[in-house]
């Protein structure tokens, strides 16, 4: 059997069984010995009867008194005592009416669960069962736990990965050899197996290495392959002319942080090259990526060349058209922006268009309007992406293309991702932080609110919004969910307007909205015509209301640590002092990063911690790096990663061909797909 056959060549792999794998993403024999454990119970250790205590045990014995029976309301008990040489412990199974007939007199069986009190005595509680004559999967070892799906269990996941591994030839090695011995790494077929069904946690610890290494060292060889190939790239040249960088920098309304000064200078450094700059600029929300955004478009218009700046939504195209207009008007630049959105009349969008064409604008400001056929270009120098993990790879690839070179690529994210991360999944780009706010940026004070206090919390809203302020209240939910216990901004939009802020004026926005309808909600509430904005994470990025002063997170559990950093960060953009509130579902003890963000604003603090509990998954969703399906990397392992740089350095250097290893090639593609701007 080959890891390519489908999962319906294992024996017992019917049409329904093939429907629920396929729900776990496991089409193929290759997906099934894939789909890794996401935990394991130690049974490993075998209890005489009579040293047992409650907890997880096994045992091994053979079966008297067994009995079975249903009792109140249809439920099944089947009974029986296990004994062995030392003393007899019974056992009980709910519900699984075949067990008493499956149990063979005279057999030696392995039992493997939780002894505790049942209805006044103890009792091992539905256990595993297993002949001891044969090699078990499901006790008497470390067990394996699977991701399941509804009526698909470990158990069944267990059997059928075990079917596999007897049946399939696995390669004993997806790298060099001697990549895998100067790393120390177990052979990959080795590994395979361990992670499975290890024969000790040493081992288990051995093969989590192996595999996790081979999932980071993917990510930098593709991040250096690409670098390597961006060496031979030729761009635009933008020379740095200090006098104008003079005086802009003078005629802002703010003085530059440090962080925002050496970010801009590293930025007119690589643009003053023929080779493209990949930099991403990194930085919390308020840190003032803005500002050094329109340093390097500055530089790139005063070279004659054009700029593309790709915002994530209409909404923040336009309002960053707008705060690059006003910033650029200094010097004199300010007729140079285009906005080009899609919802433009025919006749706006004609005339962007050929303004790009022909070179008249300068900086074209949009969405994936600026990916359509019909945008050419006069003289592409540089592409600015706001935001870069809410775009498609696919989507900037078209962009460059049109440009008939590689221009200079600046990525902007206020995902505050830590060093070690950062490095792994942006390998190929150049990193400049913003870690410093402006002067005069105010903390935000973060509460978190017991369902308890809501009347109280709606008095406090109403006393805010009496003496101005403005007021956010962010729901995870568009409409209701029977699948969900979570606000819904409909809801709450039609609870609030006729309850408790009933006196206010109050709009709804969010992602179902026509495009026309979202801009004037959010117009009226930048005007001040709202009191309350009611809307779901569509205001996640970017939007800036100085005069909001106050935001309210319904039902918080169901955010990120990191999102949740973000949505505060739209309020505290002026001099006030502002609050973020974080309405609870329930009276249940906060969550450990729940209490986080009350008491920390640092935003690189809360990503390393959000990486810490909830795994690399809480930072992939916003870099756009799901497509890698890194299952196994801890990336606050800064000893693995810098191995697997230092391995894909030397895998170049000997120019190995990657194509003798099929595995890898597949995964170094996968990786270059999510992170390549060629």
């Amino acid at each position: 059997m080959n890891v390519s056959d489908p999962v319906v060549s294992l024996t017992g792999v019917g049409p329904a069984l093939e429907a629920k794998l396929a729900q776990l993403g496991i089409v193929s024999v290759g997906d099934l010995l894939m789909h890794w454990p996401r935990k394991y119970e130690d049974y490993s250790s075998v209890t005489l009867a009579a040293n047992i205590q409650p907890g997880l045990v096994t045992l091994c014995g053979w079966f008297e008194q067994i009995s079975s029976r249903y009792v109140r309301r249809g439920m099944h008990v089947t009974q029986a005592v296990l004994r062995d040489a030392s003393g007899a412990v019974n056992v009980v199974w709910f519900n699984q009416p075949y067990r008493a007939a499956a149990i063979k007199p005279g057999k030696t069986y392995y039992v493997a669960g939780e002894y505790k009190l049942q209805s006044g005595r103890f009792a091992v509680l539905s256990p595993a069962l297993e002949q001891a004559d044969s090699l078990p999967l499901h006790s008497a070892r470390i067990v394996p736990i699977y991701r399941e799906t509804k009526g698909l269990t470990s158990k069944q996941i267990r059997e059928l990965v075990g079917q596999a591994l007897e049946r399939v030839v696995l390669p004993a090695t997806t790298l060099p050899q001697w990549l895998t011995a100067e790393a120390k790494l177990l052979p990959h077929d080795a590994a395979t197996k361990e992670l499975h069904f290890p024969t000790s946690a040493e081992q288990l610890n051995l093969a989590r290495r192996r595999m996790a290494f081979e999932e980071v060292f993917a990510l930098s060889l593709a991040s250096q392959l690409i670098r390597r190939e961006q060496r031979l790239e030729k761009a635009l040249p933008v020379p740095f002319k200090q006098p104008l960088a003079k005086r802009f920098v003078e005629s802002l309304p703010f003085t530059l942080t440090n962080d925002q000064r050496a970010a801009a200078w590293q930025i007119y450094q690589d643009m003053a090259q023929d080779q493209p700059m990949n930099r991403l600029l990194e930085g919390d929300v308020g840190s003032g990526k803005t500002a050094v955004a329109a340093m390097a478009a500055l530089m790139a218009l005063a070279a004659g060349h054009q700029v593309a700046y790709l915002a994530p939504t209409e909404l923040l195209a336009r309002q960053q058209a707008d705060s690059l207009t006003k910033l650029l008007a200094t010097q004199g630049y300010d007729h140079a922006v285009t906005l080009l959105v899609g919802s433009l009349k025919p006749v706006q969008k004609k005339r962007a268009q050929n303004a790009a064409k022909s070179g008249q604008a300068g900086l074209v400001v949009g969405t994936h309007a600026l990916l359509q056929e019909k945008v050419d270009w006069h003289r592409l120098g540089l592409i600015i992406v706001d935001e870069q993990h809410r775009f498609g790879v696919a989507q900037r690839q078209a962009l460059m293309k049109k440009a008939g070179h590689m221009p200079h690529v600046l990525s902007l994210t206020a995902t505050p991702i830590p060093r070690s991360l950062a490095l792994t999944l942006y390998g190929e780009l150049d990193l400049s932080l913003l870690k410093t706010k402006p002067a005069g940026r105010q903390t935000i004070i973060t509460e978190l609110v017991s369902p308890n206090s809501t009347q109280k919390l709606y008095d406090t809203l109403l006393q805010q919004i009496n003496a101005g302020g403005q007021v956010y209240v962010v729901c995870p939910l568009i409409t209701d969910s029977t699948l969900l216990q979570a606000e819904s901004a409909e809801a709450v939009y039609n609870k609030l307007r006729k309850g408790p802020l009933k006196s206010t004026r109050i709009g709804l926005l969010h992602g179902k909205l026509k495009a026309v309808d979202k801009q004037a909600v959010m117009a009226d509430f930048v005007a001040g015509k709202l009191d309350v904005l009611v809307s779901t994470t569509v205001i996640e990025v970017g939007v800036d209301v100085p005069n909001a002063t106050t935001m309210v997170i319904m039902s918080p559990e169901r955010f990120g640590l990191a999102q949740l950093h973000q949505l505060r960060g739209r309020v505290g953009r002026g001099t006030v002092q502002s609050y973020c509130y974080l309405l609870l579902s329930d009276s249940k003890a906060p969550s450990r990063r729940l209490r986080a963000l009350e008491s920390s604003s640092d935003g690189f603090r809360l990503s390393e911690l959000d990486l810490e509990i909830r795994g690399p998954g809480a930072i992939y969703g916003y870099a756009q790096h799901g497509a890698l399906d890194l299952r196994l990397a801890n990336l606050s392992d800064t000893a693995l990663i810098a191995l697997a740089q230092k391995m894909a350095t030397k895998f170049i250097e000997k120019k190995e061909d990657l194509l003798q290893y099929e595995s890898l090639a597949a995964n170094v593609r996968a990786a270059q797909a999510v992170t390549n701007f060629n």
